[in-house]
């Protein structure tokens, strides 16, 4: 069976199901399946290659013995089993005292996961299919368990708000080449999402690899944390079919309700690269964990201030993407782009354009790569150009990393060109801190397509509501004192 055939034959029969509603519910129920399949896969991997390893699971939650066999519990008896007897047992190993580290990872895989389905026909039909087509320990089916894993984020790209946790893999793939990532550095991705930046920083170190010790030097150097569940379980198994058995690094949290003065030295980064929520709020108090300088409700801002504090002094690189709004804003903005010049080198913004990130935003974003330790003198800009007869991007015409190739070509032996431009400090500093530079070498094209256009205009409207609804908050907890 196909690829492609496979992940449609799941999807309809998961269709027929009456307690399944949505892309993102169907994309969830089979991502704990998979994941269930790849970790008995694994296990019996483990059972040969460490000595006296022993499951975390009880025998009769091994999917090899409930779920393997095509003629095994189906209707009520599965769903009765499932839902009362496995995911239960499955939730407690993140909480049960003494559980190896290997079931930790399954208990946070199923802290927040569900059983949509209600029909144990057509889930014995599902975990069937699953089944009978791959095994992880194949490895020509490992290369099948990966492009499975691609085509489910390329559908989450339509799930909802898939926008907030999915960076096209050219910017992903493009940042992590600039950073360069040695072996025993650090790296965090503070709002991992599926783990993409991760990933890619995984298979740059493969590259430097020479003993196997080098497998478990790599484990405990990637570190991510992700918010919502269902990316979290996605990035839990990314990991997983990329060669971190244990991803008890990628943890399921929101990172900004820790406070800021409580990361110390052992919490420094050698590397930071991510793409934060942008243009999102925090709950109410979230701020506090800040200092006053810092405090917004701003997702973005949050996510800088935190990315700037947790890089280590004189060696912390980072490489995180922003919209335009950062680069012109004010206010809290303003403070943290002082702070971004004065303690770190912001060497170069990259300037993405258009449909980037298309259909989840036309706003226009910037990748800022800077360095901690010493201060900015002068910003290179650098204005990535549409492919010759492109006027946007979009899913059919997606960015491709082969674009980047100017970009890489340029980095080292840095020249004002028709896409490079350099400002000093004291021109940025003359514009109140506003970043927002021009490429002084083009002249604006305005683009109107009908599509872009909408695009712009629904998520203006979406800023402009969060906006509204804030200072209506503000506004009534102030008339409230």
């Amino acid at each position: 069976m196909s690829l492609s055939t496979l992940i449609k034959t799941i999807q309809d029969i998961m269709r027929k199901d009456v307690g399944v509603d949505g892309d993102a519910q169907r994309i969830s129920q089979m991502v704990w399946l998979l994941f269930l399949k790849i970790f008995d896969d694994k296990e019996k991997e483990w059972e040969i290659t460490f000595d006296n390893y022993k499951s975390p699971l009880q025998s009769r939650f091994k999917w090899s013995n409930w779920a393997a066999n095509d003629e095994g519990m189906t209707g009520e008896e599965l769903i009765d089993f499932v839902n009362n007897d496995l995911f239960p047992s499955l939730k407690k190993l993140s909480t049960t005292a003494g559980v190896s580290p290997h079931g930790k990872i399954v208990g946070s895989v199923f802290e927040d996961a569900y059983n949509y389905m209600k029909s144990g026909t057509l889930l014995r039909q599902v975990i069937n299919t699953i089944q009978g087509d791959v095994d992880f320990n194949v490895s020509d089916d490992r290369h099948v368990f990966n492009d499975i894993y691609e085509k489910i984020l390329q559908d989450l790209q339509s799930a909802g708000n898939a926008g907030e946790y999915y960076t096209p893999r050219a910017v992903t793939q493009f940042m992590v080449d600039i950073l360069n990532p040695k072996l025993g550095e650090r790296v965090f991705d503070p709002a991992c999402g599926t783990g993409g930046f991760l990933v890619n920083v995984i298979e740059h170190k493969k590259k430097s690899f020479k003993t196997d010790k080098d497998i478990s030097k790599l484990q405990d150097n990637i570190h991510g944390i992700e918010k919502k569940p269902l990316p979290h379980m996605l990035a839990m198994t990314n990991m997983m079919l990329h060669g971190i058995d244990v991803p008890s690094n990628i943890r399921h949290d929101n990172t900004l309700s820790k406070p800021l003065k409580d990361y110390g030295p052992k919490d420094r980064m050698d590397v930071i690269i991510t793409n934060p929520p942008f243009g999102g709020v925090e709950e109410d108090g979230i701020e506090k964990n800040f200092p006053k300088k810092y405090q917004t409700r701003e997702t973005a801002d949050l996510f800088m201030a935190l990315i700037m504090h947790l890089l280590k002094p004189d060696t912390g690189r980072a490489g995180v993407v922003l919209p335009d709004g950062f680069l012109f804003g004010e206010g809290i903005k303003n403070n943290i782009k002082k702070e971004l010049l004065k303690e770190f080198n912001l060497h170069t913004i990259v300037r993405l354009p258009k449909g980037v990130f298309s259909p989840y935003t036309g706003i226009n974003t910037n990748i800022l790569f800077f360095d901690k330790g010493e201060p900015t003198k002068h910003v290179w800009y650098y204005e990535h150009p549409y492919p010759d007869g492109y006027k946007s991007y979009s899913r059919s015409k997606p960015l491709r990393i082969e674009e980047f190739d100017l970009e890489k070509k340029w980095w080292n032996n840095r020249k004002q060109n028709e896409f490079a431009w350099k400002v000093s400090v004291k021109e940025i500093e003359d514009k109140n801190y506003n970043l927002d530079f021009k490429n002084p070498y083009s002249v604006d094209i305005i683009h109107t397509d009908p599509e872009l256009l909408m695009q712009e205009y629904e998520q203006l409207s979406k800023e402009l509501i969060a906006t509204r609804d804030l200072l209506k908050k503000e506004l009534m907890q102030a008339i409230g004192n």
